[in-house]
């Protein structure tokens, strides 16, 4: 492929994508969409020096790079999620406190509040008697900050 593509910023002002571009797409976990300052390959080969802004956060469906042929979209990869599957309105606002305190990010997409796997929280859970089950999806929210209670 070609050589080594720097990205210090997003293009998210690439034009509008048409359907004779080709897509790319970057399966990203959560965690490796906070990892901004990193080198990249691409499933095409192509390889990006990550050089973005401390503290930004990629998210699926943003246009990385872009060239006239070709957009570069970041995708969010399959990993090891919960799903809880509240049975009413005060159960989803009971996980959604308890997620908040622990500092974790949900995903909304798909059916039932998904968090990334943490055992303690798993614990936490089935302790408090929720509907819940281990999946590999992709997650969509962001990676936690690795602050817990």
């Amino acid at each position: 492929m070609s050589e080594i593509v720097r990205i210090e910023k997003t293009h998210d002002d690439c034009e509008a994508v048409e359907e004779s571009f080709e897509t790319i797409r970057l399966a990203m976990t959560a965690e490796d969409r906070s990892r901004v300052r990193r080198k990249l390959t691409a499933p095409d080969g192509q390889e990006f020096a990550l050089a973005l802004p401390t503290g930004t956060r990629l998210w699926p469906g943003q246009v990385l790079y872009c060239l006239p042929e070709r957009v570069y979209v970041v995708e969010a990869a399959p990993e090891k999620v919960i799903v809880i599957r509240p049975r009413d309105m005060r159960e989803a606002a009971a996980a959604g406190h308890l997620i908040g305190n622990m500092h974790r990010d949900v995903d909304l997409e798909g059916d039932g509040i998904a968090v990334l796997y943490d055992e303690v929280l798993e614990e936490r859970l089935r302790r408090d008697d929720f509907v819940l089950e281990r999946a590999e999806r992709p997650f969509h929210g962001a990676a936690g900050a690795g602050h817990a209670h």
